[in-house]
């Protein structure tokens, strides 16, 4: 596993061991930043956040190419360990905000709505749309916020509060990415 693009390119990244989590492949996390890519155009100082963030690939693959910060959620022990070693062996402590726990255990921000959402939950799991509402109640999500989610190609998916702007499938990998609708019900 390795950084993609921009100042930290061809980097490698420490993968969590064991089953518990699922590293996003180099040909999924390609995919996903070219489509975010070509509908935000730069990421320089975006703020992120990677939620279920295993070792961090993808908030910081969004930090490489220019995102000012990056807040991620992860609850495994062992994914917390690669997480860290990714950020320290980066040197990207002052971007990085590493939170230990469940996705669900936020509770409402104390910042502003960030602009890009990463989420790659478990496959089968449903957790991704049941995080989203739960974040889009709590005020995480803005109407500038774009949303990036990675699911199982066949998993079925239903989103109350986000209307889908585009998906892609990419190996066993569905992309989707997600805005906020304009009006809540």
């Amino acid at each position: 596993m390795r950084i993609i693009a921009g100042d930290w390119r061809r980097r490698q990244l420490r993968a969590p061991k064991g089953e518990g989590t699922r590293p996003t492949a180099d040909r999924t996390r390609e995919t996903l930043f070219a489509m975010l890519s070509s509908r935000l155009g730069s990421f320089a100082d975006l703020t992120v956040m990677d939620l279920f963030a295993g070792s961090g690939a993808l908030g910081l693959e969004a930090l490489s190419r220019g995102a000012a910060n990056c807040l991620f959620v992860e609850q495994d022990a062992e994914a917390l360990r690669s997480l860290r070693a990714n950020i320290a062996a980066l040197r990207a402590q002052l971007q990085c905000d590493v939170r230990a726990g469940s996705v669900m255990a936020l509770g409402p921000p104390k910042i502003s709505p960030p602009d890009l959402i990463l989420l790659d939950p478990p496959y089968y799991s449903g957790a991704g749309p049941v995080a989203l509402e739960k974040l889009q109640r709590l005020g995480w999500i803005g109407e500038q916020s774009w949303i990036a989610l990675e699911t199982a190609r066949d998993e079925e998916l239903r989103f109350k509060f986000h209307t889908v702007e585009a998906e892609r499938n990419v190996g066993k990998a569905r992309i989707t990415l997600l805005r906020a609708k304009a009006s809540q019900e």
